[in-house]
This record gives C-alpha cells, structure tokens and sequence, in this order.
C-alpha cells in the first residue's frame, strides 16, 4: 500500500506494534500488531480445552462444596445465637413512651 506523504510509520515502544499516523489528520490511519511469540498451536488447542474444562470443574466443585457447607455453618450459627439469647435475661423492652 503506498502512502501518502503525510503519513509516518512509527513503531509504538511498549507493544511494538506497527502504527501509520497522519499528521494532517492527527490520527491513526492503521495498525499491525507484531506476531506473538507465544501463541498456542493448532495441535495443543485440544489439551488447552481439556485444562480450561478441568479448571471450570475445579471452581464450581469448589462453590458447591462451599453450598453444601454453607447451610452447616448456618445453622451452627443459629444454635450458638439460641444458647446466648437463652443464657440473656428476659426483659422488656423500653419504648420512648414509657420514659415519659
């Protein structure tokens, strides 16, 4: 593609992607980001899907274990509120009328 003599070529120091700016506009006309060295193969796309799905497997075993534990918890909390409140004296409550 040629280009036009308003536009530069500039290298962007952080990602080294490829940014055509023109200077008229003041603008990025296009950009191209660089080839990543990282990136996965076709052929580990099944493993990588394999360890996504175990991942997600773990984490919602993890929320229903927690469910499951929730309801324990729960109730012991209640037991322990029932002991206090039977240990507590019983007495009336003050209203704002009654200190009149």
């Amino acid at each position: 593609m040629s280009r036009l003599k308003s536009e530069i070529e500039v290298q962007c120091p952080c990602c080294k992607a490829t940014l055509v700016v023109d200077v008229n506009l003041g603008r990025v006309i296009s950009h191209a980001e660089p080839e990543r060295s990282d990136k996965p193969e076709l052929s580990d796309a099944q493993r990588i899907l394999a360890e996504e799905a175990r991942r997600r497997e773990a984490i919602f075993q993890q929320s229903v274990d927690a469910e499951k534990n929730r309801g324990d918890a729960l109730s012991r909390r209640f037991e322990e509120a029932l002991k206090q409140a039977r240990q507590e004296p019983i007495t009336k409550p003050t209203r704002d009328f009654d200190l009149d």
